[in-house]
């Protein structure tokens, strides 16, 4: 095999840590830069030349939001030309499962996949050349490659050791940072062989299905480990990747997305340097005209990258700053935003200030209300004059004029059980 051609991506759980941005939309659709977070992973897939895509996809919730936007995928090379290859999209059957690597063994068995894959966790941006990571695994004979990043702060990942050849000796999932065994974390993106799908029908493999122990990290690299196959590491030395499992993981993407002004990435036209307009319709250029001229005449003021959604009304002395601005927002006047994402559908009044926040979708602020580090669900009411510092309000949730609400959460009664 010269070339990778096939990719599984888990798509399940309940991410717990996105939350109020996930407690109502699917982790794959969370919107990052205009568009959901999945569509980042199959651009970038597709860039590498993958044709076919398999989602494992659990829940009927989360199957039917993400088949409704992704369906087949022949849509990818319409919306990005620079593809030179049609990319088809297939889901799992709706089984439960136990974990992400029960659901690439379902992909693999049910549609016969017989060669090299790569498999990527869904929450995941990243720009790496595919081409490389899998001569590395020809060359070592590898039965599964494991793609590792070092980074300073290994809390919340897997963490490999690596011995001659890096071959990976031992991975510890989330070990406390003082017992990380290396500063290598686990990407989450894995290029395996057939062998390791066979190993699930060994007494090992049946074990661990059996105990609904079906987690790659937790569970699957350390058994493979243990048992001598030839599980290798990868160093990431070129590219970049995020595990978008936070908000502020997220902000964190969003800030260096931006400011790669990578069209590939964007999806825009940089009409104003350093900030990038989306859309390309009559009333989207026309909408995107009255902001060049108010930037112009001073009236409207960026600083750091900017992305502009479609059809967006941004008003007089408005400042913002290295931030993005859904399709369909609209922007009062004398507003501040920086380094934040305010998603689709939402109305911002007038005299409004958000820092480091992210506003969920259809969310209506008043005038005269500050945002400050907070995560807004989708259709939140902030009322006029209203603080908020270290806040996360669930969605749906109306909050009276004059609230001041620092390092709490709102949380409607309907989801306490969550």
């Amino acid at each position: 095999m010269s070339k990778l051609r096939v990719a599984t991506i888990p798509v399940g759980g309940e991410a717990v840590r996105l939350r109020p941005l996930s407690v109502e939309t699917s982790k794959a659709l969370i919107r990052i830069l205009n568009r959901p977070i999945l569509e980042f992973i199959i651009l970038e897939l597709a860039i590498n030349g993958i044709e076919d895509i398999y989602l494992g996809v659990r829940g009927y919730y989360n199957y039917k939001a993400v088949h409704d936007y992704f369906r087949e995928g022949y849509w990818v090379r319409a919306k990005y030309p620079f593809i030179d290859r049609d990319v088809r999209i297939r889901y799992m059957p709706r089984y439960e499962t136990s974990g992400n690597a029960e659901a690439v063994k379902i992909l693999i068995e049910y549609y016969g996949i017989n060669e090299p894959l790569v498999v990527v966790q869904c929450d995941n941006i990243f720009k790496l050349n595919l081409s490389k990571v899998l001569e590395f695994h020809k060359n070592v004979g590898a039965d599964m490659v494991i793609v590792l990043k070092e980074t300073e702060d290994v809390s919340g990942f897997g963490v490999a050791e690596l011995g001659a050849n890096n071959r990976i000796t031992r991975f510890i999932e989330k070990p406390k940072q003082e017992e990380a065994p290396s500063n290598l974390i686990n990407t989450g993106i894995y290029i395996v062989e057939p062998t390791v799908i066979e190993f699930f029908n060994t007494f090992h493999g049946k074990e661990l299905l059996k105990t609904g122990k079906m987690d790659f990290g937790q569970h699957v690299i350390p058994k493979l480990i243990e048992l001598g196959y030839n599980v290798y590491g990868y160093i990431m030395e070129e590219g970049y990747w995020f595990d978008i499992g936070t908000p502020e993981r997220y902000l964190e993407a969003m800030k260096y997305l931006l400011h790669t002004k990578d069209y590939r990435v964007l999806e825009a036209e940089e009409k104003i340097p350093n900030v990038f307009f989306q859309g390309r319709s009559p009333k989207s250029k026309e909408f995107h005209e009255d902001i060049i001229i108010k930037s112009k005449n001073g009236s409207v003021n960026f600083s750091g990258v900017t992305l502009i959604g479609r059809h967006v009304i941004l008003g007089e002395n408005t400042f913002i700053e290295d931030s993005s601005i859904d399709n369909y927002c609209i922007i009062g006047s004398n507003n501040h935003i920086s380094g934040s994402a305010i998603m689709d559908r939402s109305y911002i009044e007038e005299e409004v200030k958000i820092i480091n926040s992210i506003i969920g979708r259809h969310v209506y602020l008043e005038r005269n209300v500050t945002i400050v580090n907070s995560y807004i669900g989708d259709n939140v009411h902030i009322g006029a004059h209203s603080k908020l510092v270290n806040a996360k309000i669930w969605p749906h949730e109306k909050i009276p004029s004059h609230a001041h609400i620092e390092n709490y959460e709102v949380k409607p009664h309907r989801y306490l059980e969550l």
